[in-house]
């Protein structure tokens, strides 16, 4: 059964880390379906609501925007009570950053879904769904890489993620959670930061004569964010699926050189790049190969991606452009 077929209008949804650039993205397109969306979005001294600020201000008017801190038990409950479905993105992502201070990560990532599933089985929510990550299975052992690929994290975060994954899991087992476990593999698009290789390489492309990355060997399965949002949304409305994992993905490999040829092509420049060590992870950490097989999430969800990498570059492209002075680069002091 797709989310489209589902009945959204009254079905109160909280969306977790909706300040970001994933959650913003599900936090609007859950309004176009007629979902009545709770957002869950980190206090900051700005006072603003972080990506979630882009969002059309005839939808955003319709969100609950609920401001805390996920790990504060107390604020997560008052945001799950009165919920329907949970779909829990809120996350520390940022790789580099998880080698400098993996305790925070720790909090972020474990401790706060502990906090969730808690208040899921306190308030008895119909479905909760634990986003994870394609960092979880490490560099492919097999191609492409199923759900039941060995998890293999290499880096600080993806452990984090590898624990919140299986902690949800055993709620399911133990209390009997209605938990759906979402594998994204790398989402790209429009609000993303610098953070990420395509924003980074878009806007180091429209403004200077080099573009630095790490290593351009590695291969990825680049899943445009909206394709992700319509794969989450159905991960929330689909039936019989709880206690499941999928792998929301293309099926299709690029290696970051090709990647750079292709937005540079889109672009109709030809900057230099230039590998630089210090934007490397450590090298056993380095996570070669990454290419999902979403065949499950086909038969099961009725979901698949329906965004071309192309076309997606172009709306990244169109909004970096619009956006670019508000990019700049990552610093994680490693």
């Amino acid at each position: 059964m797709a989310s489209e077929d589902v009945s959204w209008s009254g079905r109160r949804t909280l969306v977790t880390g909706a300040g970001g650039f994933i959650g913003s993205t599900l936090t609007e397109y859950l309004v176009g379906l007629g979902a009545d969306v709770r957002a869950f979005v980190r206090y900051n001294s700005r006072n603003d609501f972080g990506r979630l600020e882009q969002v059309s201000p005839e939808k955003l008017a319709e969100v609950d925007v609920f401001i805390g801190d996920l790990t504060n038990p107390e604020a997560v409950a008052r945001a799950v009570e009165g919920c329907d479905a949970v779909v829990h993105l809120g996350a520390l992502i940022p790789i580099p950053y998880s080698y400098v201070h993996p305790r925070e990560y720790v909090e972020a990532n474990v401790v706060a879904t502990l906090n969730v599933l808690e208040a899921v089985r306190r308030f008895d929510v119909s479905r909760l769904v634990q986003v994870s990550s394609s960092e979880v299975y490490g560099t492919a052992q097999s191609v492409p890489i199923r759900e039941d690929h060995p998890l293999n994290p290499q880096s600080p975060y993806a452990a984090t993620k590898v624990a919140a994954d299986q902690l949800a899991l055993t709620y399911a087992y133990s209390f009997g959670a209605p938990v759906v476990l979402a594998r994204p593999f790398n989402t790209f698009g429009p609000r993303q930061s610098a953070r990420a290789v395509i924003s980074s390489i878009i806007s180091q492309a429209l403004t200077r004569d080099v573009v630095e990355v790490g290593s351009t060997t590695p291969t990825r399965d680049f899943l445009y964010v909206e394709d992700t949002a319509a794969g989450l949304a159905r991960c929330a409305a689909t039936s019989g699926v709880e206690g499941e994992t999928f792998n929301l993905a293309t099926g299709g490999e690029i290696s970051i050189a090709e990647l750079l040829e292709r937005v540079f092509a889109l672009l109709g420049r030809q900057p230099r790049v230039e590998e630089r060590p210090e934007r490397r992870r450590p090298a056993a950490s380095e996570v070669e190969r990454l290419v999902g097989d979403a065949a499950k999430a086909r038969r099961l969800l009725g979901w698949e991606p329906v965004v071309s990498l192309d076309d997606g570059l172009r709306a990244t492209i169109e909004w970096v452009e619009r956006s670019v002075d508000a990019f700049k680069p990552a610093i994680y002091n490693i």
